[in-house]
């Protein structure tokens, strides 16, 4: 699995920064957040929109801060205490305090599967995590979409899995010049028909190659 994209980080960070309201609507949609893009486009640049729960409008401004973490900090390498952090970031104000950046202790139930994630433990956490980002036979790219989906099956957190996932890999692909990872609305509905495939049988094939395939975005520059 080649890189798509071959960008300086800067070139990926001007690529981001122009189309951050687009990566921050699509990423609010995939996880149920039923926000336009122009509301997207007002909450981001600190305007008022009617008509939004106030969970809608933290949500938004949340991604916002956590889009700026990674573009500010390409110092910090991928770990589990970013991934902790990015999850302090996506979810401040809407779990419990006792909960963000903390490994789940309670059981979560995910639609559309009668399958349940493990309790996750930190030490197993800290070793799969440091075994995917350590594969040298493997690009970037190929990294980010293998830990995303990690993420996103691991279901380590309360709440808000999926857009830490997407956060993370997009870390990777930045710092690494690879592009961008973002599911268009449009093909929403079949990633979550796979991702619940993925869910229930563990195998990443078919999911990975077609986030690969539709979902990369980038310049060649």
């Amino acid at each position: 699995m080649e890189n798509k994209f071959k960008l300086t980080r800067e070139q990926n960070i001007f690529i981001a920064k122009r189309n951050i309201v687009d990566y921050i609507w699509k990423s609010a949609n995939l996880e149920g957040i039923g926000v336009t893009y122009p509301e997207t486009q007002t909450i981001y640049e600190g305007g008022i929109v009617n008509g939004l729960t106030v969970d809608n409008i933290i949500a938004i401004n949340n991604l916002k801060y956590a889009w700026q973490f990674i573009l500010e900090n390409d110092e910090i390498e991928c770990d589990f205490n970013v991934l902790c952090h990015l999850h302090k970031l996506t979810c401040d104000k809407l779990v419990l305090d006792q909960n963000l950046g903390k490994l789940r202790t309670t059981p979560v139930n995910i639609g559309g599967t009668t399958w349940k994630p493990d309790f996750p433990i930190e030490s197993q956490v800290k070793e799969e995590l440091q075994d995917l980002l350590s594969q040298p036979e493997k690009t970037s790219t190929e990294i980010a979409i293998e830990v995303m989906l990690w993420v996103m099956r691991r279901q380590m957190f309360i709440d808000g899995n999926k857009r830490v996932a997407m956060l993370l890999a997009n870390k990777i692909m930045i710092d690494n010049g690879c592009g961008i990872i973002t599911i268009s609305l449009e093909n929403q509905k079949l990633f979550f028909e796979k991702l619940i495939k993925f869910y229930e049988t563990g195998n990443n094939t078919d999911l990975k190659k077609w986030i690969y395939d539709t979902s990369i975005d980038g310049l060649n520059l």
